[in-house]
């Protein structure tokens, strides 16, 4: 169901021109968490992406799900 007053949901969709400029990455600088928080990761970009491949070699009962439409947005393991 629509909410009232709405004949399409493209009528609500408003396009507008990109940016000038438009950047294609942002960098971090975690400087300032660093030092007011004492903050830092507790992975590196290599470690962190390493774990997460290692993630998904390891559970494909979970992603199988997601491209085949069968998965409800249930997480994977819990309640055991």
């Amino acid at each position: 169901d629509k909410p009232a007053g709405v004949e399409s949901y493209e009528s609500l969709i408003t396009y507008v021109k990109d940016r000038p400029g438009h950047d294609v990455r942002y960098a971090i600088d975690a400087t300032k968490i660093a030092q007011e928080l004492n903050w830092t990761p507790e992975e590196t970009f290599e470690s962190g992406i390493r774990k997460t491949v290692e993630w998904y070699l390891n559970n494909p009962q979970w992603w199988q799900r997601v491209l085949d439409g069968s998965y409800s947005l249930e997480r994977l393991g819990a309640g055991e």
